[in-house]
């Protein structure tokens, strides 16, 4: 249980710089070229996973030995895509159907799909034991 705390904690770590990477281009899209919100989301979120699969695979999850990194890649892309899924479904409800502010909206999202991330990654990423 205690290395499992460990790893959360890690991998919090790494999910707050991707989330200050994510919201940050998020708003400055929106913000500074009046990019719709989701649209904006879509593109931080991807620029965000690049950062998160190098820092998480290099300081989180313990990668295993029976696939290829190349696998192991599109592994990570295609639980990302789902969780950028996720991402854009709430920001469109709350944004677009409930008229939240989609800074609120992005927060709420974020802890959605972080939730997402750790568990299908320590699922179908990481070595077993």
């Amino acid at each position: 249980m205690r290395n499992l705390i460990k790893q959360f904690l890690k991998f919090g770590v790494v999910g707050v710089f991707a989330f200050v990477i994510d919201f940050g281009v998020l708003v400055f899209l929106t913000e500074c070229f009046g990019i719709n919100p989701v649209v904006s989301a879509t593109i931080s979120f991807v620029i965000s996973v690049i950062f998160n699969y190098l820092a998480s695979m290099r300081y989180v999850f313990r990668r295993r030995d029976d696939i290829s990194r190349t696998r192991e890649l599109v592994i990570f892309v295609i639980l990302s895509v789902a969780g950028l899924g996720i991402n854009d479904l709430l920001m469109w409800a709350g944004s677009e159907a409930l008229y939240i502010d989609y800074r609120l909206v992005k927060i709420f999202a974020t802890a959605v799909v972080m939730v997402w991330n750790f568990i299908t990654r320590k699922i179908f990423l990481e070595t077993r034991n």
